[in-house]
């Protein structure tokens, strides 16, 4: 598959939020960058003093099980992973692009970053839309109090519709790998 035809989707899908942080599996950016894990993660191991802790991180093995419980991933002693994976932020996925220096990790890198920003500026929009949100639901009350006249059952519908559009902006639960 060329990088031209990958979507963004099938990148922002594998970043997972991890200690905060918006990071991608070394084995996703291993089928990503077209090599196998195991070469990914010698490439890695070999020019470690490029990847600071907020480049990546060894996920613990709470997180790996709850990563295998959530995605219903290989069991361990099946012929699965032998370690526990490494998570690679926004700059250690671009770091990592370097160490390969294929033209299909170059390419892929550019898609990365742009899967990254992507889901920047999502963020971003929900949390204006709820600044807007609190900020009418606001108004709203400071008019009820001003005006006796505002029928308290107006106000339990208001607050229906607030809470409602606040379920709508809650992202969805992430989709379960095949």
């Amino acid at each position: 598959m060329s990088a031209n035809l990958l979507p963004l989707e099938t990148i922002t899908q594998r970043i997972l939020v991890l200690r905060g942080q918006k990071v991608l599996l070394d084995a996703d950016l291993a089928v990503l960058y077209g090599v196998e894990t195991s070469r990914f993660n010698e490439q890695v191991r070999r020019n470690v003093e490029r990847f600071p802790a907020d480049f990546m991180f060894q996920l613990s093995a709470e997180e790996y099980a709850s990563l295998i419980s959530q995605f219903a991933t290989s069991n361990p002693g099946r012929g699965g992973r032998r370690k526990l994976p490494l998570a690679f932020t926004e700059h250690g996925a671009i770091m990592a692009a370097s160490l390969l220096n294929s033209p299909r990790a170059v390419e892929v890198s550019v898609y990365v970053v742009r899967a990254f920003v992507r889901l920047r500026e999502l963020t971003s929009t929900h949390q204006e839309l709820g600044q807007r949100l609190d900020d009418l639901e606001q108004t709203t009350e400071a008019l009820a109090l001003q005006h006796d006249t505002f029928a308290r059952n107006t106000r339990v519908q208001l607050k229906q519709v607030f809470d409602a559009i606040r379920e709508l902006m809650r992202p969805p639960d992430p989709p379960k790998r095949p």
